[in-house]
C-alpha cells in the first residue's frame, strides 16, 4: 500500500508528506533541473528508492529550458522554462510510479516578476484542470527586514493557498553564490537566523495557511567547499523549534524546515538537522559534478573512438557515429546522477517511504 498517490502532490497531500516527514525524520531530495535530462534522472533516482522527490526550477535552470540566454529579457523565457518544465513532469510521472512536489527555487526581489507570472500561469492552469500546475514556490526577501520579508510573502502566499499550493520563505542569509545572487561577502552574523525572527514568521504565515517551509539560515552556503570553510550549527534549528513551542504553545517541531546550501554537507550535520525538523535539502552542486563525472568517465573509457568521425583503432574508415551521438555520452552523465542521488536519498533517511 502506497502512503501517497503517483502524480503531482499538492494541498492536503503534499502536507501529509511534509508531516510524515516530519514525524519518521527524514528529508526530501530537492533537484534543481536544467532539462529533461536532469528531470528524468532525478525521477529514475527516486523511483529506484521507492521515495518521494522534490523538482526545482531555478531562474537560470528554467531559463536554459527555453535556450533563455539568447532571448528575450523580461522573463517570457524563463516563465516558459519553468512551465515547459513542469508540463514535463505532469506527462511522464505515470511512468515512474512516484510522488512528486514542483517547485520553483530563490526568487529574490529582482525575480519576483517571474514568479509572480508563474502564479498567474498557474491560476490559470488551476481553472482549466482543476489542480495546480507547480506544488510551490519560493520567495527569497532574506535581503528585507522580517516584517517587509513577511508581508510580501504573506500576499502571495494568500494568492497560493486559492490554488492548494504551498510557500517556501527564507530568513536570514544563504552565504555563497547561487546564479543572480551574490551573498559571498555577506557579514557572518547574518547567516544564523534569530529564534524570534522564526517564531514571527511562524505565526503570521500560519494565520494564512499550514502549508508552508522556512529556509532558515544556520551557516549555510551555496556550492562546495573545503572541510572548515563553513561552520554549520544545526542545533539553531533546534532552538527555534523550541522558541515557537514555548511562545505559541504548540506541538513538537511545530516548523517545516529547509537546509539551502546541502552539497558538500556531512551525514552527522544532515542527520542532525533532519532531526530538528528539516524535511527538505536542496542539492545542486554535487548533482552538476555527478552528471559531467559520467560523461568525462565515457570520454576516457572511448577517447580513441572521440576523435573524428571516421577512424579509430580498429581502422582508418571505421565510422564513430555509436559513440559520439548525443544519447551515447548523455546517458552515462543521466547514470551517474542517478547513482550519487540514490546515495543522497540514504544520507537523507529517505529510502523506500512510500510504502
Amino acid at each position: 500500500m502506497k502512503k501517497f498517490s503517483p502524480g503531482i502532490l499538492y494541498g492536503k497531500e503534499l502536507l501529509a508528506l511534509y508531516e510524515d516527514a516530519k514525524k519518521n525524520e527524514y528529508a526530501l531530495p530537492a533537484v534543481n533541473v536544467s532539462g529533461t535530462n536532469t528531470i528524468n534522472a532525478a525521477l529514475e533516482a527516486a523511483a529506484a528508492v521507492n521515495s518521494p522527490i522534490i523538482i526545482q526550477f531555478s531562474f537560470e535552470g528554467a531559463g536554459f529550458i527555453t535556450g533563455g540566454r539568447g532571448l528575450l529579457n523580461d522573463f517570457t523565457a524563463n516563465v516558459r522554462g519553468a512551465v515547459s518544465g513542469a508540463l514535463h513532469v505532469h506527462n511522464v510521472v505515470a511512468y515512474y510510479g512516484i510522488p512528486v512536489v514542483l517547485h520553483t527555487d530563490h526568487a529574490n526581489d529582482q525575480l519576483l516578476p517571474w514568479v509572480l507570472q508563474l502564479i498567474a500561469e498557474g491560476e490559470k492552469f488551476y481553472a482549466e484542470k482543476k489542480f495546480p500546475l507547480f506544488s510551490s514556490h519560493m520567495t527569497d526577501l532574506s535581503a528585507k527586514s522580517p516584517d517587509e520579508n513577511l508581508e510580501i510573502s504573506g500576499a502571495i502566499f494568500k494568492q497560493l493557498v486559492k490554488l492548494e499550493m504551498g510557500i517556501e520563505i527564507e530568513l536570514g542569509v544563504t552565504g555563497g553564490i547561487e546564479g543572480n545572487i551574490d551573498n559571498s561577502r555577506v557579514a557572518s552574523e547574518t547567516l544564523y537566523t534569530l529564534p524570534g525572527d522564526v517564531a514571527l514568521a511562524y505565526s503570521k504565515m500560519n494565520k494564512i495557511g499550514r502549508l508552508f517551509t522556512i529556509a532558515a539560515a544556520f551557516g549555510n552556503v551555496h556550492g562546495i567547499y573545503a572541510p572548515g570553510h563553513v561552520e554549520l550549527k544545526p542545533v539553531i534549528l533546534n532552538n527555534c523549534q523550541q522558541y515557537i513551542r514555548e511562545t505559541y504553545h504548540t506541538e513538537e517541531k511545530p516548523a517545516f524546515f529547509v537546509f539551502h546550501g546541502g552539497s558538500g554537507s556531512s551525514l552527522q550535520q544532515s542527520r542532525e538537522a533532519i532531526q530538528y525538523g528539516c524535511i527538505k535539502m536542496n542539492i545542486d552542486t554535487d548533482l552538476q559534478w555527478a552528471f559531467w563525472e559520467g560523461v568525462k568517465n565515457y570520454y576516457n573509457e572511448f577517447e580513441p573512438f572521440l576523435q573524428s568521425q571516421l577512424g579509430n583503432p580498429g581502422g582508418s574508415a571505421l565510422p564513430n557515429k555509436k559513440y559520439y551521438e548525443v544519447k551515447s555520452w548523455m546517458r552515462p552523465g543521466e547514470k551517474n546522477y542517478v547513482k550519487h542521488l540514490e546515495e543522497i536519498y540514504s544520507n537523507l533517511n529517505c529510502i523506500n517511504r512510500n510504502g
